[in-house]
């Protein structure tokens, strides 16, 4: 398949890796920001091919797993309401709220329903007025666009009985957190193809710049991320820190401006919580006052609500990079795909999920010798 298994040549990657062998002369740790990044390396063990020193960590780059707990309460408590129909992407269902998830709430009765884009939601809001429709819109960059045009088709068409519970995150925010971390580790970052399709990556140029970090934007093939990594090394051994772009087959450096102009009608910046993290400054995007009439949250009175993450659960040390799945120990026990604790063993980009579908287990405990 074109622009597949070329990607794919097991001859060439490993080129790539003797090359990255070579180039290696001291240790670096280098983060992916992209939960579809993150699955292809554990899931082909490109982090176990590395040379000894490069460490790769996993960072908060799994929308649904950075969505706050809260959130999923409101968006729970919003479903499980007399006259809404609520819609979502499918691996939001599964996702633990404190007080369960919205597939308990269908299973109860409430009207959710799995849909392929917010259009739909519009579409089913346009065919019942009798009836509230509700689209749970969560995501980076990648997914503001699509989300945006739909609240910009109901405020056009006139759908009044459509509105959206808008969650999303910005990548770069999310960045500077973690390098202004006391415990960061990280001198590398591997950011995410998608959503520098859209934003392009200029927003990242600052930041090289400021913490002298290289940043290579990658795609999310095995051979787009072994190169993104050697791209990543070669700028450290060499000291340089600068923005380069792997992914120049579906990113360019100003991104789509159709889709930025789309994000910038409908959206503000706002501070945004990240689910395990906190709140980060300027790291989100809310309804603009313009089209406040179509937030869920004032529609349904849930902005206050609040909740705590279960205690066994460190998926914010995971998307902070600052553990891995298997220094969990609910991981695999308590927590799994089918009793999750936490949203990173839910999602298909979650790094607990990409862990566990790998194979990948806790260490058993070495039994001293008697």
């Amino acid at each position: 398949m074109k622009y597949l298994d070329e990607y794919r040549d097991p001859a060439l990657a490993r080129r790539l890796l003797d090359e990255l062998h070579a180039v290696a002369t001291a240790p670096w740790t280098i983060m992916e920001v992209c939960g579809g990044q993150t699955h292809t390396i554990v899931r082909q063990g490109i982090d176990e091919l590395l040379p000894a020193g490069i460490r790769m960590i996993h960072g908060p780059g799994c929308p649904v797993c950075v969505t706050p707990l809260a959130m999923v309460d409101k968006a729970v408590a919003i479903a499980a309401q007399p006259g809404v129909i609520f819609t979502s992407y499918g691996d939001m269902l599964r996702v633990p709220g404190s007080t369960g998830d919205l597939v308990g709430v269908k299973a109860r009765g409430g009207d959710v329903r799995v849909v392929y884009s917010p259009l739909d939601a519009v579409r089913l809001a346009r065919a019942n007025p009798d009836r509230q429709v509700v689209f749970f819109a969560v995501g980076f960059e990648t997914t503001a666009p699509a989300n945006a045009m739909a609240v910009l088709h109901a405020a056009t068409t006139g759908v009044p009985n459509f509105s959206v519970l808008v969650s999303h995150v910005l990548v770069p925010p999310a960045i500077t957190a973690i390098l202004d971390a006391p415990d960061n580790e990280v001198r590398g970052f591997l950011a995410a193809g998608h959503v520098c399709a859209v934003m392009g990556f200029t927003e990242y140029e600052p930041i090289a710049a400021k913490y002298r970090v290289p940043i290579v934007v990658t795609g999310f093939e095995p051979l787009d991320l072994i190169e993104g990594i050697l791209m990543t090394v070669r700028q450290l051994e060499e000291g340089r820190a600068e923005v380069e772009n792997q992914y120049a087959r579906a990113v360019r450096r100003s991104g789509n401006g159709t889709a930025q102009a789309a994000i910038r009608r409908v959206f503000t910046i706002s501070a945004r919580t990240w689910r395990g993290i906190g709140e980060i400054p300027a790291s989100g995007l809310a309804l603009a006052p313009e089209f406040a009439a179509f937030d869920a949250e004032r529609r349904f009175a849930v902005a206050e609500l609040n909740a705590s993450e279960h205690p066994a659960c460190i998926a914010g040390q995971i998307l902070r990079g600052t553990r891995l799945p298997t220094d969990c120990a609910a991981y695999g026990t308590a927590c799994t795909p089918r009793t999750p604790l936490g949203a990173p063993m839910v999602s298909a980009e979650g790094t607990c999920a990409a862990f566990y579908g790998a194979g990948r287990r806790a260490p058993l405990p070495v039994l001293e010798e008697r």
